[in-house]
């Protein structure tokens, strides 16, 4: 049997898998997987300045969000969210992006409503809104009125990633997330969680530090909270451009944590990030034959075996599953 067809077979018994376990309510992983959209590579684009929009487009980030927040300055607010609209009207999309997204001005800024009602004016819309700062239940429910009302009778849904980037938001964060994923009849739905941590650090008086120890234990708490609720979590910025090796370490750790992607700023960022937070081929073909004696064993009737010197069991199953459907996602099925 060729490669490209053990392959596919290989998925279509993990997709039963999957199902076997989410009918028998075992726990099957991050649910995400079922819907994921890569978002490995974050990418921020001042929606103020054109010439790099343009040049953006060029590029091959999974998630390309064209920024009225942090990235533009204060006297140039009215013109990003006009020059964004301006773009999205042309319809076009950047070559390797699977995500367009905006992101708008916090809640707390009084910006906000100028920016859905301006971004989500236009005659083509994005995939996906940021929502920055978010800290209160009551902001969500401000952000989706405003974006029911600009959307007015059209059909589009608008995937929805949170901004975590207080004190506050990380307290309240579960709240939140257990309110958001309950407007199953908005038409925002609720994708993933983000961890800004610049902002964050500010507001706890933190010093920041090359090894971000400082933000250790946000970071993991926001982790868990995403996965339970079945949401992507984006992870911080590396805001030293020039050093390549710290990139590469934060890269990894978050990978290594349970993040599925990671912020950019720079078009030097995209490739290694992507690349750390997509599984390796030694750790897909692993995944692969996991999946592959796994069921093997299941038509003998046999629990727990031994594959390679481990012992595996259906936690080590769910994480191979994980690692064919993420690749399954991020190159699409094979042919």
């Amino acid at each position: 049997m060729s490669s490209s067809l053990t392959t596919w077979a290989t998925l279509r018994r993990a997709s039963g898998l999957r199902k076997l376990l989410q009918k028998s309510r075992v726990p099957c992983g991050s649910p995400t997987l079922r819907h994921y959209t890569p978002r490995r590579a974050v990418l921020y684009v001042p929606g103020s300045d054109e010439r790099k929009i343009t040049k953006a487009f060029g590029l091959d980030a999974d998630c390309m969000v064209l920024d009225c927040e942090d990235g533009v300055a204060a006297n140039k607010k009215k013109e990003a969210r006009e020059t964004v609209a301006r773009v999205l009207d042309k319809g076009e999309r950047p070559q390797g992006c699977r995500d367009l997204a905006v992101r708008i001005n916090a809640v707390s800024t009084g910006l906000a409503e100028d920016d859905i009602r301006c971004l989500l004016g236009a005659s083509h819309l994005p995939n996906t809104m940021l929502v920055p700062k978010v800290e209160e239940i009551k902001q969500l429910d401000w952000v989706r009125d405003q974006v029911e009302r600009a959307l007015g009778e059209r059909q589009h849904r608008l995937e929805l990633i949170v901004c975590i980037e207080t004190a506050l938001g990380l307290l309240n964060c579960h709240q939140v997330l257990q309110h958001a994923s309950s407007m199953t009849h908005s038409r925002l739905q609720l994708a993933g969680l983000l961890f800004g941590s610049d902002d964050f650090t500010a507001s706890i008086g933190a010093r920041r530090t090359p090894e971000a120890t400082e933000v250790l234990m946000a970071r993991q708490q926001l982790v868990v909270l995403a996965k339970a609720y079945g949401l992507q979590a984006v992870d911080m910025v590396t805001i030293d451009l020039k050093n390549e090796e710290l990139l590469l370490r934060q890269c990894a750790e978050g990978a290594a944590m349970g993040f599925t992607g990671k912020q950019v700023i720079h078009p030097s960022q995209i490739a290694p990030t992507q690349e750390a937070f997509a599984p390796t081929p030694a750790q897909l073909d692993r995944a692969r034959r996991l999946v592959e004696e796994f069921h093997q064993h299941q038509r003998q009737g046999k629990g727990a075996f031994v594959f390679e010197g481990s012992m595996i069991d259906m936690p080590s199953v769910r994480q191979a599953l994980n690692i064919v459907e993420a690749d399954q996602a991020i190159h699409g099925k094979p042919s």
